[in-house]
């Protein structure tokens, strides 16, 4: 038998090895006196003996990295039942509450198979004897989480096979607010970590991903989590039925946070303008602190609007949010009679600064300005809820305090106020405004102050504007600049207190102001053209004017004590009366004359056009008289666990007021006036208010010197009256027990503060920086037990009541008489209606009314807003899906009106 060649070579290499290294440690010991045995050394072998026929690589170093075993971790693995291992089948069986651990992939499901061979597992469902299945696989990798049936996966390639998947992804504004859209696919690849292939797939928001109310249904979609779903064909079934709302192809963007993309518009039909779309666009993430939205109308018959908004914010800094509005209208069609072309705009801003970004200064804006129109005119629906707005107010202002002692506070600012019904506008642009704190000066600032010199005080202030009134038809033109006045006012007021007698309160006080102005006038009598011309004279000019007055008062304090026992247990009134006096010199020598016609003098001032008042021409020296009144209960309460009585205020304040003038030769005494507060019927507060003449008048309406006691009448007669209340009521105030808390969300109505609210049909189009008003999607959740409604049906309402009297001419009129209610009834727990509406007592007829119905829909909402008669009489209908996600599928119809 011939010997192996292989292995006589690997035997000489042995043997040859183990002689190399006997020599070799033979030179490193100490060296033997002589050797006396051969000392022939075998020859070391060379390195590649074994490899002679190996070509050799000229690079001594390979720089390509060595490719990493395919598991880099420990599979970890326990299950509740058994873990059986198979050998034959290399293989791991877990079974009962099984779960898998590896690197940042997690697997747990009622059975798992573990090829550890193939580096494979299997997990699927657990059957019980009724053919039910529990224990359904949860598949978690990174922070992407599945839900399926069954799935297949290799821990090698991180590929998978997953059958009747189910994941949700969040999209929306992440933390401003977020939207989950549900994905389910009867087969899903996984390809890698970032890329999933689906076949036969179900899109929804609805929280039921087995049974969903609605779905849209993607034959087949790339899927890439946290960003998108690419699918082909793709239509939208409700209750399973199919719908002919299809796509050859969709895009459904899953990115959180702002993402730029298309606005969806809505369309429509208008019987005057054709038809339209509205509030179609795109939106601009331009940074993370701003962004810009621009959306526009336009319809068939030439009309068209415009709208750009952008919203702003820096946490601890500031935010706010410019919104710009324009629309050209068209009515009708050119060549006809009632053919018309107009143009409204609208200008809105909002500022405002967080408190701890600068404590001593502060900027801040407001403004809302426009055409006097807009919102009457607009038939963008999102306007709807301003329809009956008549005033345009304004205010941008910056303020900034220094607050070294004595501290001082300053501040510029722009204001404008708009009357839309006489489209009068009234401007201030700018107003100055600064004033010191008060200084004692005959005491230390921290110390007490005693007496009547230590309480003297004094302040400054200014006050500077440039005041301008226009109309619409002139505002932003030269020639609103024609009648602005520009003034200054400087005053000091001088005060202090002490008291006389332990009980009474004295006051001292002084006033001293100094009047600037830039234009003045000067009137003279033309004989030519008989008639007096006034010229106006620019420059500067000042005037001065001061008063001093004082008053005395004090607190009467009466208590009346029924006894515990009873059921008022006590009385307690208090009255505060006060007497002042208060004196203005005459200031004639600010007036001048000129001779009329006839030869009279007449008197005038040239400050009669001053922003601050003119000075007075005569003298006042009058006495003012005052009575404050209270009236509060002690009660003993019913429920006999109270420890302590309850309080009722049966007059919160009753007081009187009237003045005499020393100086007038007749009409001496004013009108009293009374005021008057009471809240006796719980939660219904009362407010009154009167005015009395002691004097008659003649039968021209005209007061007389005479007092209304000595011609026939009264003490005094009653010239004018009014009174107002208002109070709301509930289901769960007549409920045994009395009112509950508003903590029950679940019966809470959403029109509690605005039962006619736009954004709650629509959506705020316009607040995507911000966290979005989504309707309530509470019924989203699972599917709880709802309550039935009965004969007890969560309702609410508000009630204002209005009336006013003046008979100042004898005419004995009501010019006011109105209740005004509001509120709303939850018919089932998804079924809500709300009502606005009033009534005019005098006149015979109804306000604006409007009607609110909304129905929740579980994934949708539907509303209905219906304004049956009057000026703005109209209707609009809406459905849509109430996810911000799918907010574009909607529909909805309005009035052709």
């Amino acid at each position: 038998m011939q010997p192996n060649k292989h292995f006589l070579l690997f035997l000489f290499v042995l043997l040859c090895g183990i002689a190399t290294l006997s020599a070799q440690e033979d030179l490193i010991k100490p060296l033997p006196i002589k050797a006396s045995k051969d000392t022939i050394i075998a020859p070391l072998l060379p390195p590649n003996i074994l490899n002679d026929s190996v070509r050799v690589d000229s690079v001594n170093t390979d720089t390509v990295p060595k490719k990493q075993p395919l598991l880099l971790d420990k599979i970890q693995y326990k299950a509740k039942d058994y873990v059986k291992l198979s050998q034959k089948d290399n293989k791991i069986y877990l079974y009962d509450e099984a779960e898998i651990f590896y690197q940042d992939t997690e697997l747990k499901a009622g059975v798992i198979v573990m090829d550890y061979v193939k580096n494979e597992v299997y997990a699927g469902r657990m059957k019980d004897s009724l053919g039910n299945y529990s224990q359904l696989p949860f598949f978690k990798q990174g922070d992407q989480e599945v839900r399926p049936d069954s799935i297949r996966f290799n821990f090698d390639t991180q590929k998978a096979l997953i059958w009747n998947s189910r994941t949700e992804q969040q999209a929306g504004l992440g933390q401003l607010g977020s939207d989950a859209m549900k994905v389910y696919a009867q087969k899903t690849k996984k390809e890698n970590d970032s890329v999933y292939f689906m076949s036969e797939g179900k899109l929804t928001t609805s929280s039921d991903t087995v049974n969903p109310d609605y779905y849209i249904r993607v034959r087949k979609a790339k899927f890439v989590p946290k960003k998108k779903i690419i699918a082909g064909y793709s239509n939208m079934y409700i209750a399973d039925v199919p719908t002919p709302i299809a796509l050859p192809f969709a895009y459904f963007p899953l990115t959180t946070g702002r993402v730029a993309g298309i606005l969806f518009p809505t369309f429509g039909n208008d019987p005057n303008r054709g038809y339209f779309i509205q509030n179609g666009g795109y939106y601009l993430p331009i940074s993370e602190y701003v962004d810009l939205s621009i959306t526009g109308d336009y319809y068939t018959n030439g009309s068209y609007g415009l709208q750009g908004q952008s919203i702003y914010s820096k946490r601890y800094k500031f935010r706010g949010n410019i919104n710009i509005s324009y629309e050209n209208l068209v009515t009708s069609q050119k060549g006809f009679d009632d053919y018309s072309r107009s143009s409204n705009y609208n200008i809105r801003i909002s500022h405002s600064q967080d408190a701890k970004a600068s404590p001593n200064s502060r900027f801040s804006a407001s403004v809302n300005l426009g055409s006097s129109q807009y919102y009457t005119n607009s038939l963008n629906q999102i306007n709807r809820n301003n329809s009956q707005t008549n005033t345009f107010a304004s205010s941008i202002s910056y303020s900034k305090t220094f607050p070294e002692y004595p501290s001082v506070n300053t501040s510029l600012t722009v204001s404008h106020t708009q009357n839309s019904r006489t489209q009068v506008i009234n401007m201030s642009l700018p107003t100055f405004q600064a004033s010191m704190e008060r200084i004692y000066p005959f005491v230390k600032r921290d110390e007490i102050k005693k007496g009547i010199f230590e309480n003297i005080n004094f302040q400054y202030d200014v006050n500077a504007q440039n005041s301008i009134t226009t109309d619409e038809e002139n505002f932003f033109k030269s020639g609103m600049f024609d009648e602005a006045r520009v003034g200054a006012r400087h005053r000091i007021p001088i005060a202090t207190n002490f008291k006389l007698a332990k009980y009474l309160s004295v006051s001292l006080s002084g006033n001293y102001e100094d009047i600037w102005t830039m234009k003045t006038v000067r009137r003279q009598y033309d004989a030519e053209a008989a008639q007096v011309v006034t010229d106006t004279i620019n420059g500067f000019d000042r005037f001065n004017r001061y008063s001093l007055g004082t008053s005395i008062g004090t607190t009467v304090y009466g208590t009346w004590n029924f006894g515990e026992d009873k059921k008022i247990q006590a009385l307690r009134h208090v009255m505060r009366p006060s007497v002042s006096y208060s004196y203005t010199p005459s200031f004639e020598q600010f007036y001048e004359t000129y001779t009329d016609g006839e030869g009279e003098e007449v008197q005038y001032t040239p400050f009669e056009t001053s922003i601050y008042g003119r000075p007075s021409l005569n003298k006042g020296s009058s006495l003012s008289f005052s009575l404050q009144n209270s009236l509060e209960a002690k009660i003993r309460d019913k429920d006999s666990t109270a420890t302590e009585p309850r309080k009722v205020k049966i007059l919160s304040n009753l007081s009187f007021s009237a003045n005499y003038n020393l100086e007038a030769d007749s009409l001496k005494l004013s009108p009293i006036s009374m005021n008057g507060a009471t809240e006796i019927i719980k939660n219904v507060p009362i407010n009154f208010a009167a005015t009395f003449d002691p004097y008659a008048i003649d039968n021209n309406g005209r007061r007389i010197n005479t007092l209304n006691i000595k011609n026939g009448g009264g003490l005094a007669r009653l010239t004018s009256a009014r009174i107002n209340t208002g109070f709301s009521l509930n289901s769960e105030m007549f409920q045994k027990g009395g009112s509950k808390k508003k903590d029950d969300t679940d019966k809470q109505s959403d029109f509690s503060d605005n039962p006619f609210a736009m954004d709650d049909i629509r959506g705020d189009a316009g607040s995507r920086f911000n966290d979005r008003e989504n309707s309530r999607n509470k019924n989203d959740q699972d599917n709880e037990d709802q309550p039935i409604y009965n004969n007890k049906l969560p309702w609410d309402a508000r009630f204002t009541y209005v009336a006013s009297y003046n008979n100042s001419n004898r005419q004995s009129e009501i010019t006011n008489h109105s209740l005004m209610f509001s509120g709303n009834i939850q018919l089932t727990p998804k079924w809500e209606v709300g009502f606005n509406s009033g009534y005019d007592i005098k006149n015979k007829g109804f306000t604006d009314t409007r009607f609110a119905f909304k129905r929740d829909l579980g994934s949708f909402r539907l509303s209905f807003d219906w304004t049956p008669f009057g000026r703005f009489e109209r209707w609009y209908f809406f459905i849509g899906i109430k996810s911000s996600i799918l907010s574009d599928i909607k529909w909805e119809n309005r009035s052709q009106r």
